[in-house]
């Protein structure tokens, strides 16, 4: 296990309560107060966790710039009381900055059926039998 800093650990409780009041935001339908409080919340937590410097070069770098521009937008858009089009417009710059990290992760994913509990697992959801 990684050891963290109190910093970090401070970063992952705000980034922890940011998700939380994001997703507490969208199910009260897009209210702006709770969207723009977990915004808020996750970006320091961010700058907790990596530090100032490491987050500043994460959002601008040139091929990166598109997608910062649209979640940062959408993070402003959302304090502008505009919740659903800010959130739509962070969806998709989120999706953007983390284009080069989906591959990785489906990799990984598609390893995890040789682990030997899972992969039992798997034959036995696939050998239901049922005639549903």
């Amino acid at each position: 296990m990684v050891p963290l800093t109190d910093a970090q650990r401070i970063g992952l409780g705000l980034v922890g309560f940011g998700i939380f009041f994001i997703l507490f935001g969208v199910l009260l339908y897009f209210d702006s107060v709770l969207l723009a409080f977990g915004n808020i919340l996750f970006l320091c937590g961010l700058v907790f966790i990596i530090g100032f410097r490491r987050t500043f070069t994460f959002f601008f770098q040139r091929p990166k710039l598109k997608g910062s521009s649209f979640f940062l937008g959408g993070v402003v858009i959302v304090l502008m009381r505009w919740p659903l089009l800010g959130m739509l417009l962070e969806a998709y710059g989120f999706v953007t900055l983390s284009r080069s990290f989906f591959p990785v992760a489906f990799g990984y994913l598609g390893t995890l059926g040789s682990i030997p509990l899972l992969s039992k697992l798997w034959q036995k959801l696939g050998d239901t039998g049922s005639v549903v």
